[in-house]
């Protein structure tokens, strides 16, 4: 069994790895996740500390990207923000993909559940992404834990339709009937013989569902509605940007 594991996860990896853009993308993912992990290794400065000699610093040898208006080293804060944001993306996907996938699950298997579990999900789809998670956060308060409960609500019914739709595919295949023929109950057929089974796709869209959660999270931190300032978050770092702006910065492409 282990044998005929592992030879399937190799047969897998060299079909992955024929594909370039596959392993350019693994490439980057792997490279900012370790990035983030050894944050506090990596940063040249502390990512909070306040410096206000140096506010709004050229890049140099000490801040290779300069400073904010604090004197914050940017390059330490895009670096620390980089753990928040990954933090934000996998734990929302996850929160989604919980509740989601066992939503899903129930509507596609059991009829009597399909139609108010679905008309739920189509009502929470029928409000913008952006519009949905605003509601949550302003319900729950502005933090690092609302705003992960908050896109994660937002991907529920997303993940719903899409195992709703593999459990109507699978579960009137033959292995699915045979499960039941032999005894099987519900439950077992569901989380041992169609959920497994169901696995690749919900992982490819998991994986996009990060990346949305990263970006959403990012524009509830611009709005004001995300992670707190002192901390290091990509979307307040470019609100707080705006200030340091100069309104006049068009007249260098006009004159």
């Amino acid at each position: 069994m282990a044998g005929s594991t592992r030879a399937f996860a190799m047969n897998e990896w060299r079909r992955f790895a024929r594909h370039r853009l596959a392993l350019i993308g693994l490439g980057v993912i792997v490279a900012l996740s370790l990035l983030a992990l050894a944050a506090r290794q990596v940063a040249p400065h502390d990512p909070i500390q306040q410096d206000l000699p140096h506010a709004l610093a050229k890049p140099s040898a000490e801040f290779p990207l300069g400073t904010d208006q604090f004197g914050r080293c940017i390059l330490s804060r895009i670096v620390f923000g980089a753990r928040q944001s990954l933090l934000v993306g996998v734990i929302a996907t996850a929160i989604g993909a919980s509740a989601g996938i066992l939503l899903g699950l129930l509507a596609g298997y059991f009829p009597r559940l399909d139609g108010p579990v679905m008309r739920t999900m189509d009502v929470l789809l029928a409000f913008p992404s952006i519009l949905l998670a605003i509601a949550v956060v302003a319900a729950l308060g502005p933090s690092l834990g609302n705003v992960m409960i908050a896109v994660g609500v937002r991907s529920i019914p997303s993940f719903a339709r899409v195992s709703r739709s593999m459990v109507l595919s699978l579960k009137e295949l033959d292995f699915v009937r045979g499960a039941l023929a032999l005894g099987a109950s519900h439950p077992r057929v569901l989380f041992r013989h169609i959920l497994p089974n169901s696995v690749s796709p919900l992982l490819v869209f998991s994986s996009m569902q990060v990346a949305t959660a990263i970006l959403l999270a990012a524009i509830l931190s611009f709005l004001g509605l995300g992670v707190q300032p002192p901390t290091p978050e990509w979307g307040k770092m470019v609100s707080d940007g705006r200030d340091a702006l100069d309104p006049r910065v068009g007249r260098v492409a006009v004159d």
